[in-house]
This record gives C-alpha cells, structure tokens and sequence, in this order.
C-alpha cells in the first residue's frame, strides 16, 4: 500500500542527515562515508525505520543502511530516527539497484522483514526471496553473506525456504512461531508489533551462503 504523500516530505529528506542523497555516489566508498570500516549490514524495504534505528542504537560498531523505495516512507523513517546515531543511513531506493549502491562486497547481512508477499501465483517473480533474486544477492555479496528474514505470511515463507534450499543457502535458526521461541534480543518492526499484537506467528530464518574455496 502507498502511503499518502505528507507536506514536509521533501524537506525532510534534502536536510536530515541520515539520508543519502544520489546514493549510487557512494558506491565503493560506504568506509568513507561512515568514516569507519566497520561491517555494514542494510534492511531491503525497512519502512518506518524503526527496526534499522533501534539496531543502530544498540549496536554502534556495526554500520546500517535502511533501503526504502516509497517517497514519503523515507522522510517518515527519517524524522523517526532522531539525532545521534552516526551509522545509520537511510536510502531511496529498491532492491533491484544493490549493484548500482554496493561494490561486491560491502555489506554483508541484508535483512528481509514483512517484504510483500505478492500472494497470487501469477506474481511470485515479484517476491524478494525469488531465486532470481537471490542470485542478484549473491552477485552483491561476493564471497559470502546472509540474509535474516521475518514475515507473518507462511504461504512466503514455505515459498522462501523452498528458493534458499533450490540456490544452496544454508538455512539455520528456523522459526514458525518466532515471539513463542527462545530466540533472544528480537528487535521487532512496526509490522511485526502489529501482526503479533492480531495473534498471529511470526515466521523467521537465516540464510547463508559461501562460495566453494577452489582447490589447486
């Protein structure tokens, strides 16, 4: 759903410091820009932002960049965040561009919360975690990465673990009912506190992958 369009957006975005501004710019230089070589993890489709901003509160030696492709979501996530949280970086853009954003290499974890899960079979191409997609990851990735998801739709998540396995992601910490787990130090999203709130389980993996180390 697009959200409605807010008055103060454009302002919001010109002056507020976490947001990049010509993003493709920065591509090879996410060291130069934070000012550290800390590891950088980015959230596709981060919202309101208040997953990646309570991330980068509580972990200051981790870099993070929130990927946002609606208008006026961005200038909401940037309002929310607040002052004083230097690696945080917030990012107009979509998931298709990660080759124009990052060298190979850059990031390191991507998060995939509550993406759309385009329900009508005739859309799966759409779904984030469609293996077309996963190969663009991994082209992004370079060596090795990981990708930590949470959804409230199962039909997305039988669908995801079934494109991770098909493209030979290692799968691990494997949740149907994530909030009636012993995972620890969830941090929820705005998504999350509201399905969670309707009753509804929480579905969550990681996905890795390593490219094979040749042999001479």
């Amino acid at each position: 759903m697009r959200m409605r369009s807010k008055p103060w957006t454009d302002r919001e975005l010109e002056q507020n410091p976490h947001v990049v501004k010509d993003p493709e710019t920065q591509k090879g230089r996410w060291a130069e820009f934070f000012g550290n070589d800390h590891p950088i993890y980015i959230e596709v489709g981060c919202g309101k932002g208040g997953f990646i901003a309570q991330n980068a509160a509580k972990y200051p030696d981790i870099n993070f960049i929130g990927i946002e492709r609606q208008h006026t979501v961005v200038g909401i996530a940037a309002r929310k965040a607040g002052e004083g949280l230097p690696n945080l970086a917030l990012v107009e853009s979509d998931a298709k561009d990660l080759s124009e954003l990052f060298e190979v290499g850059e990031f390191q974890r991507m998060y995939l919360n509550f993406s759309d899960p385009w329900p009508k079979k005739r859309y799966y191409k759409r779904r984030l975690t469609y293996r077309e997609f996963l190969r663009q990851y991994q082209a992004v990735f370079g060596e090795k990465g990981e990708i930590f998801m949470k959804t409230d739709n199962r039909g997305l998540f039988e669908f995801s673990l079934n494109e991770f396995c098909a493209e030979g992601w290692q799968l691990s910490n494997i949740s149907l009912d994530l909030h009636n787990s012993d995972f620890p130090d969830n941090i929820m999203t705005e998504y999350e506190e509201k399905f969670s709130a309707m009753g509804q389980p929480i579905y969550r993996l990681e996905a890795r992958f390593s490219k094979p180390v040749r042999q001479e």
